[in-house]
């Protein structure tokens, strides 16, 4: 479907007949000056009016939920307890608190919905309980079964 080329000129690749032509100095120049002019203040196509009272916030814009940070907060709180704890010497009391912890961060997540979990939520519901719940279990289980060691 190409057209017939005179003698002495070459015809180009066929995959070249999907690319759009390259615009003009002059075109360019054009576009560059439109985009550097300000719009018409009452031109509805004009985005923001800098002179324009600006609105405290948009309509749907969400405020983080104060229960999921609160827990977030405790869930935080308990675990630093631990590691204080472990680290002034009693370490399984202190792996309980932490274990403790992320049971209860699973709890919390299980139980508030996405939009109030917060920091909670990372992933889906199904996966945070999994591993935060897993994992401090794990850490509760080791801490009561792991054997104390001679001269401790």
């Amino acid at each position: 479907m190409s057209r017939p080329q005179p003698a002495g000129e070459e015809q180009p690749p066929a995959h070249l007949d999907d690319v759009p032509p390259v615009p003009s100095a002059e075109e360019v120049a054009a576009e560059l000056e439109a985009v550097a002019d300000p719009a018409d203040p009452a031109d509805p196509a004009d985005p923001v009016d800098p002179a324009a009272p600006v609105d405290e916030e948009p309509e749907d814009r969400r405020h983080p939920s104060t229960v999921g940070g609160l827990l977030y907060l405790f869930v935080l709180a308990a675990g630093a307890t631990g590691v204080f704890i472990a680290w002034s010497g009693d370490w399984r009391l202190g792996v309980r608190w932490i274990g403790g912890a992320l049971v209860g961060a699973a709890t919390f997540r299980l139980v508030l919905p996405r939009r109030d979990a917060g920091m909670l939520a990372v992933r889906h519901r199904l996966l945070d309980c999994l591993l935060l719940g897993g994992v401090g279990a794990v850490l509760l289980f080791l801490a009561q079964t792991i054997p104390n060691q001679p001269g401790t």
